[in-house]
């Protein structure tokens, strides 16, 4: 019988068969990689110590020797095992605190990773209430008016404080009918959340973001007997009635204010940021003796300082290196006003080297850009909201900055971006009513100067004048800044609020948690001493 010959066709080369140790350990990681990614990311403090060897576990071949394998295994799990444990073990730390600690509850529609300036605001306030031993809660929703990045962490844990996001829907956020949806569905669920978690939250600190909240603080009180502290950004509906987007004697401007009245008895303490908001709800409000403290916003001129335009690179990559930069950043909402800007822009446009910059966006800008475009105006500029470590470059890219507001919204609305720009060192130009209190703030610090509405060309011969005269300016910024740093540092408004909640806050029976920093200034107790805890 014929010996059968060889097969000449090529055979594929045998794999060797792996250690059956290292290969059961990763199959059992593979399903679990996106989980741990998604933690990994949540804690990117930590990113270089785990990124190296995470990826090399995922390129690396399965057939590979078993003492290599087990050595990228046990440096991956030293890696990941703190970022992992360390939110489990700030958990827990909250759930055992909830008996001992006094413990504030924070509700704002919208937080970090959104743009929105509440947000930011909030997030920042939380942070530094927390690291002076204040335990919060904040309950907001996911991103939904000004974002990048579309869905956030449901539930995140930091040490003396939790963030807790809500599902929230984005029908037409630009518009107000969509925002008014949105608004409506977050407050639904706060409620059900307040109702659920009854009295975990020993105070509610609640805000106007969604415009009627105060009213879901209002229903939570009457229903768990929660106390709660307003704090106004925006006063509705009176600004809505003063803008014209709903008439006074409307039924449902009516029974808005007939609960906005019983929100504002209600309260326990009212918080406004300027001195006109405080005017306005005692004239329109006079049956309300709440007590109302005024509290401006703030910046943190530690975060934010001046930056030499040659090395700035928000200026360097938007080349704004030699030209003299009026900029306005923020919402362009409905009670801001743009046609002064407009008309300092549509007489200074043959002056090449001056440029304005319009950065954010909201419920004007598309007109903005129609107007621009309209009026041929080569030298405006807009850009869409920055990211928040971009924050810092673009202020300080200024040489400039315009702050505006109605004047049938004063009173009604404290923008905040005016902070911002002092820990700048820019100086302001702020375009108000005669009363405004902007007006008294630049006075006060006599770092920039205010026009009527409507006074374009006012505002066209100052920027002209600081545009010539460098040294003026500088002058004038550094005056803002040294004021900001008197008035309206993170440490001077923290503490102001410290001192608001303390008054309400249930001392007698719990204690504040133990500060995370020891150079943190001590929180008041409601006798006006200090904790003991601190």
């Amino acid at each position: 019988m014929a010996a059968l010959s060889p097969d000449p066709r090529p055979q594929p080369p045998q794999r060797r068969l792996p250690s059956l140790l290292p290969s059961l350990l990763l199959s059992l990681l593979r399903p679990l990689r996106s989980r741990l990614q998604s933690c990994l990311q949540l804690h990117s403090q930590s990113c270089l110590t785990w990124w190296l060897p995470w990826r090399l576990l995922q390129r690396l071949p399965l057939p590979m020797p078993w003492h290599m394998q087990w050595c990228l295994l046990q440096r991956l799990a030293w890696r990941l095992l703190p970022s992992l444990l360390r939110p489990m073990r700030w958990r827990l730390q909250w759930r055992c605190g909830r008996r001992r600690h006094a413990r504030l509850t924070i509700i704002n529609q919208y937080y970090p990773p959104d743009f929105a300036a509440t947000g930011q605001f909030i997030a920042d306030l939380s942070r530094l209430l927390a690291e002076r031993g204040l335990q919060n809660l904040v309950l907001t929703g996911q991103p939904g008016y000004a974002f990048a990045q579309r869905r956030a962490a449901r539930i995140e844990f930091h040490p003396n404080r939790c963030i807790r996001r809500t599902s929230s829907s984005r029908l037409w956020p630009e518009r107000l009918r969509g925002r008014f949806i949105n608004g409506l569905l977050f407050c639904l669920r706060t409620l059900l959340r307040l109702l659920r978690q009854g009295r975990r939250g020993d105070l509610l600190l609640v805000t106007t973001e969604p415009a009627y909240l105060p009213i879901v603080g209002w229903l939570a009180h009457r229903l768990t007997r929660a106390p709660y502290v307003l704090l106004l950004y925006d006063l509705y509906p009176d600004i809505a009635i003063s803008l014209g987007m709903v008439a006074a004697d409307h039924p449902l401007a009516r029974l808005w204010r007939l609960l906005q009245g019983q929100a504002l008895a209600a309260a326990r303490e009212i918080v406004v940021l300027s001195s006109s908001m405080q005017q306005h709800l005692r004239q329109h409000y006079p049956r309300v003796q709440t007590r109302i403290t005024v509290i401006p916003s703030w910046a943190d001129p530690d975060r934010i300082t001046p930056i030499c335009r040659r090395c700035n690179p928000f200026a360097q990559r938007q080349g704004l290196t030699d030209q003299f930069v009026v900029l306005y950043s923020g919402n362009q909402g409905r009670c801001h006003e743009f046609s002064t800007l407009l008309a300092a822009a549509e007489i200074l446009r043959q002056q090449a080297s001056i440029l304005f910059l319009i950065v954010g966006a909201g419920a004007q800008h598309r007109s903005l850009v129609e107007q621009v475009q309209r009026r041929c105006l080569r030298q405006v500029r807009f850009l869409p909201y920055q990211e928040a470590a971009q924050l810092p470059a673009l202020l300080a890219a200024a040489d400039l900055a315009i702050v505006s507001l109605l004047a049938a919204a004063e009173g009604q609305v404290a923008p905040s971006k005016l902070y911002g720009h002092l820990a700048a060192s820019c100086p302001v130009a702020a375009i108000c009513a005669a009363d405004s209190y902007l007006r008294h703030e630049l006075r006060r610090g006599r770092c920039g100067r205010a026009f009527a509405c409507g006074d374009g060309r006012g505002l066209a011969r100052f920027i002209s004048a600081l545009a010539r005269n460098p040294a003026r300016a500088h002058r004038l910024g550094a005056a803002g800044r040294a004021h900001l740093q008197r008035t309206a540092t993170p440490s001077l408004i923290v503490q102001a609020y410290a001192e608001v909640l303390a008054r309400h806050l249930p001392l007698a029976s719990k204690r504040y948690a133990a500060p995370l920093l020891r150079a943190a200034a001590p929180l008041p107790e409601p006798g006006g001493q200090r904790s003991a805890s601190a």
